[in-house]
């Protein structure tokens, strides 16, 4: 099988892929790709109605282990200086059954997940906060990624989380692994302000950042300041950015308008999403947006 067969779209930077991410980047060529950042489908939150989609495993383990198999793809195709950051979310077992009434919390939360249902104990328990994000970085550490950082996302406007027995739940995760003790990293382009002002100081690991105002079709869309880190640290001039989930391409063309000379790789399972991307890519190309370094 050829890469072809799922070409979706292809421009003179950017080509995008329809299908399965682990069967694709088997098909890309090895070390071709600098910089890989993606958020994908968190578990059990939502339905996209596409067969073989991640995300809806009976059991948490089960997912972990797929997401691995796709990041152990993407190892082959990432150059040995390369970084591949992962923004994941965590979720809560239930075993409630099927859904009645309103979601508060997630209006697109409205099929049966899951973790609504009865699983085997000790994780699958009532209550459990799966822990599935650093679950996700261990089995990671276990496949031969370097762990450097599991930096926190606090969303400044987090989606209402109606508890009365917890703390309401408002980050998430964005880790950053590499394969080697040497990587690219530009350390000029995301370093802050010291406490004197006179120096600069690595950035924090915890972002505060809002959610982002979704005027896209895609229901689940990255803050574009939530990409900020992640692209201008690890993406070289002239460099290719992968997005594995891609969605709707804001990490594709976040990296198009603000690292020089680079080029973009998007695969996804969903046609809408990848309609969308190609539009909204195809858009930024013609409006030649401004660099910034």
């Amino acid at each position: 099988m050829k890469k072809d067969e799922f070409l979706f779209f292809r421009s003179s930077n950017i080509a995008l892929y329809r299908g399965d991410a682990a069967q694709v980047l088997k098909l890309l060529p090895k070390a071709s790709v600098d910089c890989i950042v993606t958020s994908p489908p968190y578990y059990g939150q939502r339905d996209y109605k596409i067969k073989d989609q991640i995300g809806l495993e009976v059991h948490p383990q089960e997912y972990i282990d797929r997401l691995v198999a796709v990041f152990h793809a993407a190892k082959r195709v990432l150059k040995p200086s390369g970084s591949l950051w992962v923004n994941l979310g965590d979720t809560y077992w239930s075993g409630k059954g099927k859904p009645g009434g309103e979601d508060k919390k997630q209006k697109n939360r409205r099929f049966l997940r899951p973790q609504d249902k009865s699983g085997p104990r000790p994780l699958c328990a009532p209550k459990q906060l799966l822990l599935i994000p650093h679950r996700f970085a261990i089995a990671m550490q276990d496949d031969g990624w370097i762990v450097r950082n599991d930096n926190v996302w606090y969303k400044v406007n987090p989606t209402p989380d109606p508890v009365e027995d917890r703390s309401a739940s408002v980050h998430e995760y964005v880790f950053h692994f590499v394969l080697q003790r040497r990587y690219h990293y530009h350390y000029k382009a995301v370093s802050v302000p010291s406490n004197g002002g006179n120096m600069k100081k690595a950035p924090p690991s915890v972002w505060h950042i809002p959610t982002a105002t979704n005027f896209k079709k895609h229901v689940a869309v990255f803050p574009e300041e939530l990409i900020r880190v992640p692209v201008l640290a690890s993406l070289p001039q002239n460099g290719t950015l992968l997005d594995p989930f891609c969605g709707s391409g804001t990490a594709l063309e976040y990296a198009m308008s603000h690292v020089k000379g680079s080029k973009g790789i998007g695969i996804d399972l969903s046609l809408s999403a990848l309609k969308e991307a190609r539009k909204l890519l195809t858009l930024a190309i013609e409006n030649n947006k401004p660099l910034k370094s």
